[in-house]
């Protein structure tokens, strides 16, 4: 399924349907719920699609009527679907419910589909041809913390990764309930084996107990490219060279902050695969992460292209006065065009 051409990007992960009330209510008073499709690596690869780079989401869904409406909301967004179906367990799925500063999430996928992705997933003809052409395999912290079988599925990605020659991605994802009482070392183990590593520094905190650019170096080894993103201020390039690049992060309406992250991992990658250097991955990172800090869902459409590009190319003070709001983007780069999203 997809657009025509070879998949450049796989994002190897959980998608699940997302339920949520009518604006602030809360869901026990709500008697009606909004459906949508979420999940770091589908979010993820939907947002890669809309910037043109053609990819697959390779996982695993119920045989029910929500393993459906995560295929169909994906199909409709050009990403190839090599998701297996599942006849006993079923799509996950999670509710969100307004908040203070965001929204509380409720998660009810243990014992998903998805959670019992294993190595031989990755050998299914379907999804050796996608990951035949990948110049990416993106996948994240999530991925892992959900699996019951993920070393051996780990073991298999890396002897792939080495045989096809693919960049491995992985977005740490901290998520403390997926790790409480259980061993954080493979987790450690597959960021010192990634290509790319994207994290925040306060998740690196609390996950790594390590957050500057030096003690993560030290704490991951000299392989990985190092994308560390300060709160919402910056973000920082640290490749395995030593050279470091950080570009500001732009001034946002905040409406919702889940999904912004997936954003950012996808516009990096974007750029990334296009063969952008390091200032034009972080701006594209920090555009479309703020599209979607702007709207309620967990992700928005990224803005056309000619728009992408004025804005990677402007002048770090038009970068600076630039903002993005519900409504589009006001920026000195786009006076001509003012208010395009």
């Amino acid at each position: 399924m997809g657009s025509s051409g070879d998949v450049r990007v796989v994002c190897l992960g959980e998608a699940m349907v997302v339920l949520r009330p009518e604006g602030d209510q809360s869901l026990a008073a709500a008697t009606t719920l909004r459906r949508s499709v979420g999940g770091a690596e589908a979010n993820v690869a939907g947002a890669l699609t809309a910037l043109g780079v053609r990819t697959a989401w390779v996982s695993r869904l119920g045989q029910d009527p929500f393993g459906d409406v995560v295929t169909e909301d994906l199909v409709a967004r050009d990403v190839d679907v090599e998701a297996e179906r599942d006849p006993e367990r079923p799509t996950g799925l999670y509710l969100k419910e307004p908040a203070p500063g965001g929204s509380r999430m409720h998660y009810y996928r243990a014992g998903s589909a998805a959670a019992a992705m294993d190595a031989d997933l990755l050998d299914r003809p379907e999804v050796a041809r996608v990951l035949a052409t990948a110049e990416v395999v993106h996948t994240s912290g999530i991925t892992l913390g959900i699996l019951e079988e993920g070393s051996a599925l780990v073991a298999r990605l890396l002897a792939l990764r080495d045989e096809l020659g693919f960049l491995l991605s992985v977005d740490l994802n901290w998520r403390p309930a997926l790790w409480a009482g259980r061993d954080t070392t493979p987790l450690l183990d597959l960021l010192r084996a990634a290509d790319v590593v994207l994290l925040g520094a306060d998740e690196a905190r609390a996950a790594l107990g390590a957050d500057t650019p030096e003690d993560l170096r030290e704490l991951v080894g000299q392989r990985p490219r190092l994308v560390i993103k300060a709160d919402s201020h910056a973000a920082g390039e640290h490749d395995p060279d030593g050279r470091t690049t950080e570009v500001s992060a732009l001034r946002v309406d905040v409406v919702e902050p889940v999904g912004a992250g997936d954003g950012f991992a996808a516009g990096y990658l974007a750029a990334l695969v296009d063969g952008a250097g390091p200032v034009g991955r972080l701006r594209q990172g920090h555009l479309v992460a703020a599209g979607v800090l702007a709207v309620a869902g967990d992700h928005a459409t990224p803005p056309p292209e000619d728009v992408r590009s004025r804005l990677l190319e402007c002048s770090e003070s038009d970068w600076a006065a630039t903002r993005v709001s519900a409504p589009g983007i006001d920026s000195p780069a786009l006076a001509v065009r003012e208010g395009i999203r």
